[in-house]
């Protein structure tokens, strides 16, 4: 039997996440929305997603509440994607997509994720095992890991190889930065 293109007949709140967040793009927008990124230029160079693909999935994201669409510039009208606490709440699905990933045999760790407070490495449900809290998005220091390519061809990749706290605005180089959309 072939799989529909929703999941309309689904009686199960598994199936209406999917309906938002269940597509391959879709996922990594949010991460990188989680990066820091925020430009379509910035996402659309970092992830090499179809001009179209990306257009569809940022504004299915801002009509689901998940991004706010906001101007960032006049002339010509620019605009940057910044998750929404309904955003945010996608965290601990990231968390654990990544962790699991991170498991599989011959991948190496890309990245780390620290209690900005204390230093500690966060454990498998995003707490902190110190200070055996739960530990918000805004709390926690991205860290390069060993599997990561260290020279990436984009500049987004660039930037992304410095420790970094989490939902801070990302500021790519702009000599690097292609033309915005």
């Amino acid at each position: 039997m072939a799989l529909g293109k929703d999941y309309a007949t689904q009686q199960c709140s598994i199936a209406r996440a999917l309906e938002v967040i269940g597509e391959r793009w879709t996922l990594l927008v949010v991460r990188d929305a989680f990066y820091g990124v925020r430009r379509y230029s910035d996402f659309l160079t970092h992830l090499g997603a179809p001009r179209a693909v990306l257009a569809g999935r940022l504004q299915a994201l801002v009509e689901a509440g998940v991004l706010d669409k906001r101007r960032y510039q006049d002339s010509p009208a620019r605009y940057e994607y910044v998750l929404t606490e309904r955003g945010i709440e996608l965290w601990p699905v990231l968390r654990s997509l990544g962790r699991w990933g991170r498991d599989l045999p011959g991948i190496a760790p890309m990245r780390h994720f620290h209690h900005v407070d204390c230093g500690t490495e966060l454990g498998a449900y995003g707490e902190c095992p110190a200070c055996r809290i739960p530990v918000h998005p805004a709390d926690i220091e991205m860290r390069p890991g060993a599997g990561l390519d260290p020279d990436p061809a984009d500049p987004v990749g660039r930037a992304l190889l410095a420790p970094r706290r989490l939902l801070v605005p990302l500021e790519v180089d702009p000599v690097e930065r292609p033309d915005p959309v």
